[in-house]
């Protein structure tokens, strides 16, 4: 199902909330006799919400253990509870009530981790502090008990029983491929992720991210099923194509929500969620709206309006990002904490302006236009021929649209190989990835005038990640053979097999001799790329780089 679909919730099927769904309420319409309260069965705080959603926090190590709505069990598979990592051990474990707001503070190390729960309502409220590297906290997991929600979405297990890579990527007897890393969607292109059946909408609505690192385009878990079960997952850090420092600090709320079946209302979503009944609660790290600011940009010149724009903040403490009006780029991005902040401009996943901007506390910096210099801009440049355009990502590339939730071996993938021609479909014929042990030594076939063929050109080569230092070394005609370029710093985990290209964009450049090419202008000149390494093993794990653009520069 695509990211940015708004279609009807279906029955017995998972869902994915998008940054433009409109949610419908996530308050039950009957409420139960059972009136808001806790108590204790002597190993569980037992919270009642007063609507229809009753569940347990283990006083011994602050497991979620229970999640009843309507009477019906949906925590646990596999014997495991929900909870943070793979459990967090003995902590200390408390409770207290203050009007309509029950708070349960769980205390393990220097991590601190709250479940709050407000009157009326179907929804636990989740925080996560994680002060230091000293504990092991990178998700929070909520664990479903088997056959309630069932699927075959990208990222199940249900229907996979054949590993093809490591221990979490599988292969269907249809060919199609399945991992619980396919989740298409970047995390700026979601607001939640779970399922709906029976009339039951089970959903983990995310956090603003601030503290979790990668920023706005960054893929990661989002959720998993398999025969005995399925989890919901709300990433602190991931470290999978990371390409930023593990951030430290309060994270959330992030919001488990119970609704009749529909999506969870858009009241909870990041950016729109007011949690000033939490101000006074005590929680560790917590920064209430009037602690924060905000940056406004009137608008961004220098665009190409064919591209989508974003408008990112970050530092070593907290991300944030917002999206630039299409008709004249203005952005506002409220709820920042106070600091100095690089604020970067994205055309598509490319960034294209830098600068630097202060917030503070309860107040708005306001920008000026910022103006895009034409040379930031790579598309900018007058070129004999391009494949693909620059906007930091593969798209447009032969199986780009595919990667992102498959595994490159998947049935559906067309062939890695084949040459191409320029002038006949050159961007769909160029495979988005290349690999030295599966499609090294593409050829590309391009004509030039007498004049250009008479002259030295640049050509680039734009990758947006790369797996085990692969790179790109070119060679004209046979006539000419580049240097092998030194290794850009990448992230040092698998990408290409497990749904993403989001990694350093950079851009390689090759200076070519007008000695290079072809005098005869009615023959082709070739163009071979090689992908060069001393790391990696073989097939699809053999090093590797995703292509972002390719063009020869007049």
């Amino acid at each position: 199902m695509s990211g940015s679909s708004n279609r009807p919730v279906r029955r017995r099927t998972f869902v994915l909330g998008t940054a433009a769904a409109a949610g419908t309420a996530a308050l039950s319409g009957t409420a139960s006799a059972a009136a808001f309260g806790w108590s204790d069965d002597g190993s569980n705080y037992v919270v009642d919400t007063g609507a229809n959603l009753v569940f347990k926090v283990s006083k011994t190590n602050g497991d979620l253990t229970s999640l009843v709505y309507r009477g019906t069990e949906y925590q646990g598979y596999g014997g495991m509870n929900s909870h943070i990592e793979s459990g967090l051990g003995s902590s200390t474990v408390s409770i207290r009530q203050s009007g309509s707001t029950i708070l349960i503070s769980v205390a393990y190390g220097t991590l601190r981790h709250y479940y709050a729960a407000r009157s009326g309502e179907n929804n636990v409220y989740v925080w996560t502090n994680k002060a230091d590297t000293s504990v092991s906290a990178t998700r929070f997991i909520l664990r479903t008990r088997p056959g309630l929600f069932r699927n075959d979405e990208p990222d199940s297990y249900t229907y996979a029983p054949t590993t093809i890579e490591a221990s979490d990527v599988f292969r269907k007897s249809d060919g199609q491929t399945r991992s619980k890393h396919y989740s298409k969607l970047r995390v700026m292109d979601y607001n939640y992720v779970g399922w709906s059946s029976g009339g039951v909408g089970l959903w983990i609505v995310r956090s603003n991210h601030e503290k979790a690192s990668g920023g706005p385009f960054y893929r990661s878990l989002l959720r998993h099923q398999s025969a005995d079960g399925g989890g919901l997952y709300e990433i602190l850090y991931y470290g999978q194509n990371q390409t930023e420092a593990q951030r430290f600090g309060l994270q959330g709320p992030y919001v488990i929500a119970l609704t009749d079946g529909g999506a969870p209302s858009s009241s909870l979503f990041p950016g729109t969620l007011t949690t000033s009944w939490a101000d006074s609660l005590g929680m560790s790290g917590y920064v209430g709206t009037s602690g924060r600011g905000r940056v406004a940009g009137v608008g961004i010149s220098g665009r190409n309006t064919a591209h989508a724009y974003t408008v990112g903040l970050a530092n070593s403490a907290a991300q944030y990002w917002g999206s630039a009006r299409s008709s004249d780029g203005y952005f506002s991005i409220g709820g920042v904490l106070p600091g100095t902040y690089t604020l970067t401009v994205f055309k598509g996943e490319l960034a294209v302006y830098t600068t630097s901007v202060s917030v503070t506390a309860g107040g708005t910096t306001t920008l000026n236009t910022i103006a895009i210099p034409s040379s930031n801009d790579p598309s900018n440049a007058t070129a004999i021929w391009r494949i693909g355009d620059w906007n930091g990502t593969p798209s447009g590339f032969k199986n780009a649209d595919l990667m992102t939730y498959a595994h490159p071996s998947d049935v559906r993938a067309a062939s890695w190989t084949g040459n191409v021609v320029i002038g006949n479909n050159e961007t769909a014929s160029f495979p988005c990835y290349l690999w030295k042990d599966v499609n090294s030594g593409i050829l590309v076939y391009f004509r030039l005038t007498a004049a250009q063929a008479a002259a030295a050109h640049t050509l680039r080569i734009g990758v947006t990640t790369a797996y085990a230092n692969g790179r790109p070394q070119v060679s004209v005609n046979g006539a000419w053979t580049s240097a092998i370029p030194s290794p850009p710093t990448q992230p040092n985990t698998r990408s290409l097999t497990n749904g993403s290209y989001r990694g350093n964009n950079n851009t390689f450049t090759y200076s070519v001799p007008a000695s290079a090419w072809q005098t005869d202008t009615s023959q082709y000149n070739v163009l071979k790329i090689d992908v060069v390494s001393g790391s990696g093993t073989t097939g699809y794990l053999s090093a590797g780089t995703a292509i972002d653009a390719i063009d020869l520069l007049a």
